[in-house]
């Protein structure tokens, strides 16, 4: 398995940003925007929908590595054949909403039927923030052995702040960082921090361990590209102050 090079870097230097559309966002003109936002903005790679179409309309706009997500293996090799970079089982934020829960066993079963249909395709989990932050390590560990080379965390949408301004984005974040913490010290793959994020606590991310964020409703919510472009931006520059900071 080797990973995009582009990629490898950017965990390698704990800086890695990934854009993330939408799970369930197959409309194109809206994802073409957020892609192109999310290039100008300098993010390392962007998170689309798998569908192939999708992936070849994108592939012709962008140079950054394209990651794929859903909750299908099959979705994936389809997806993969249209250029898709690397793969991604979760963003499971959008089902959550509708009741759909995602335990450990389910998670695990997914990540060996994905391995065994695409054997050589760099492969992102997400542990769902659902489970206990002791069962969400044990899982990332199985995940790691099943052939995960990245971990995602999660964990936004189960929280609802309490306060306004920056007290408020720290207290959404506190889930994702939690898991990242924890399971960045237990596996040696790459951790993305997801979910909940913002230019405010994409920093505290790579301080609990993570080599990566993934911002998705941050952005995406946004209503014109220059927004958006300024957005990604603004998480670039944090990512960058921090390492200054760290030296």
């Amino acid at each position: 398995m080797t990973m995009h090079p582009h990629l490898r870097k950017a965990f390698e230097q704990n800086n890695a940003l990934k854009v993330i559309s939408g799970l369930n966002n197959f409309d194109g003109a809206r994802v073409a925007t957020i892609v192109k936002a999310a290039a100008a903005g300098g993010a390392t790679f962007v998170d689309i929908a798998a569908e192939p179409s999708l992936v070849e309309s994108i592939r012709q706009l962008i140079n950054l590595p394209i990651c794929v997500s859903a909750v299908e293996p099959k979705l994936f090799v389809s997806a993969v054949e249209a250029g898709a970079d690397l793969i991604e089982i979760g963003n499971f934020d959008s089902f959550y909403a509708q009741g759909r829960r995602f335990e450990a066993p389910e998670v695990l079963d997914l990540t060996y039927k994905t391995r065994a249909l695409l054997p050589d395709v760099t492969l992102s989990v997400t542990v769902p923030h659902i489970l206990a932050l002791d069962e969400q390590v044990q899982l990332a560990e199985e995940l790691v052995k099943a052939g995960a080379n990245i971990i995602q965390t999660e964990g936004g949408t189960s929280i609802h702040p309490t306060h306004p301004g920056v007290q408020g984005l720290i207290e959404k974040a506190a889930p994702t960082l939690a898991a990242t913490h924890a399971i960045s010290r237990a596996v040696d793959v790459p951790v993305l921090c997801a979910s909940g994020l913002s230019s405010v606590t994409a920093p505290l991310a790579i301080a609990a361990g993570a080599s990566g964020v993934g911002i998705g409703s941050a952005i995406n919510q946004l209503d014109n590209e220059i927004a958006m472009v300024a957005a990604v931006r603004s998480i670039v520059e944090a990512l960058a102050h921090h390492h200054q900071v760290r030296v």
